[in-house]
């Protein structure tokens, strides 16, 4: 069987986005964001003694609001997935738009406990515990991305009897 000639100064065919790795990739993701959130609380509460998410006397992984607390970071996580599964298939540098928007709602996540009414210490550590969580899934994502698309291979060159390539000046030769 004779291959076909490369034209190795052909564009690329875009890559192809493989939707089952992104999603697991997604899923371990929103995986590593709740263990963010419950080693975080263990961390404030179990360790540093700060109440964070509920009265000291609730013990070191907090009470029920700890579970929601980790359940909406895993939520969160998998948000981001569907944000750049729909960016990867429809935008140009889809990973520059998915680091913007996810760091920009990383940043209200930061700056949000500091509306609510308690010590200072939580509210600190409540931000930690936000960003940490908020960095591990942008760049785990980031990643996921990288390894969910399927580089294109290059366009094979017309043979004979076969239409040339417009980009390509009358009567000139692939190079090679």
């Amino acid at each position: 069987m004779v291959e076909p000639d490369v034209d190795l100064y052909a564009e690329p065919e875009p890559g192809r986005l493989n939707p089952g790795r992104l999603w697991a990739g997604g899923v371990a993701t929103a995986v590593v964001a709740a263990l963010v959130v419950i080693a975080g609380v263990y961390i404030a509460r179990g360790i540093l003694g700060i109440p964070v998410l509920a009265p000291k006397a609730a013990g070191s992984f907090g009470s029920s609001v700890t579970a929601v607390y980790a359940a909406v970071a895993a939520a969160g996580a998998l948000l981001a997935t569907g944000l750049l599964h729909i960016l990867l298939l429809e935008t140009p540098r889809p990973l520059s738009f998915f680091t913007w928007i996810t760091a920009l709602a990383d940043l209200i996540l930061v700056v949000a406990p500091f509306s609510q009414p308690a010590s200072l210490p939580s509210k600190v550590f409540t931000a930690v515990i936000n960003l940490v969580a908020g960095v591990a899934v942008i760049s785990l994502l980031t990643g996921v991305a990288h390894g969910a698309m399927q580089p294109g291979s290059p366009r094979p060159v017309p043979g004979p009897g076969v239409t040339p390539d417009p980009r390509r000046p009358p009567g000139s030769r692939p190079p090679g």
